[in-house]
């Protein structure tokens, strides 16, 4: 007959649950002592109850194995960098070869590096050559006519300035006409400003 597990949860009743935590840390810690003293391992406990009591165990010295572990810890700390070193490098390797890769394919199509090849490796650089002639030749087609476009537009433009150009001489003479209109009505005018309209009886 199989023996029944307990579920394992918190105590409700505080006086059980003190009990239960100074019977269960005597034997952690008595565990503690014979793992050590069985395979002279360096072990060190702290335990801090619900009331914040401190109780620990140490088989040889609590400040030694803590000490220990700290140094262990920056050991490992400084292994990471080291890792993280080796992936950079790796990283820096494939880009490298990237970047070389990627100059040859350059030269290649500036007709250098060609010995080697075989006929399928030139009818593909051929083929880039192409294609890329044929881009260039497409964006060079779009800015002579984005070029032409923006000569026209200007040309237009210095239409409309000439024009208005020409305009000024006539609207001056205008204006002098005008000017000299209104000083010719003027000077026919009496000294005083007004005209003798009165009536004059005589013999003729």
């Amino acid at each position: 007959m199989t023996r029944k597990r307990i579920q394992i949860k918190k105590i409700d009743n505080i006086s059980s649950r003190q009990v239960t935590f100074s019977k269960r840390r005597k034997g952690l810690f008595k565990k503690a002592q014979e793992l050590s003293t069985l395979c002279d391992a360096d072990i060190a406990l702290i335990v801090f109850s619900a009331t914040s009591k401190l109780f620990d165990y140490a088989s040889s010295s609590m400040q030694q194995v803590i000490e220990r572990r700290d140094r262990h810890s920056a050991m490992h700390r400084l292994d990471r960098p080291s890792m993280e070193l080796q992936i950079e490098s790796d990283s820096n390797d494939i880009l490298r070869k990237k970047v070389e890769d990627k100059n040859h394919e350059l030269r290649q199509l500036n007709g250098e590096d060609l010995q080697g090849l075989t006929l399928q490796e030139l009818q593909k650089i051929e083929e880039n050559l192409k294609r890329g002639l044929t881009n260039v030749s497409k964006v060079k087609d779009e800015k002579v006519m984005q070029e032409i476009s923006n000569l026209k537009r200007k040309g237009l433009e210095l239409m409309e300035e000439n024009q208005r150009l020409k305009q000024v001489p006539s609207l001056i003479q205008l204006h002098r006409q005008s000017s000299e209109s209104i000083i010719s009505n003027s000077s026919n005018l009496p000294e005083d400003g007004y005209s003798d309209t009165s009536l004059k009886l005589g013999l003729p």
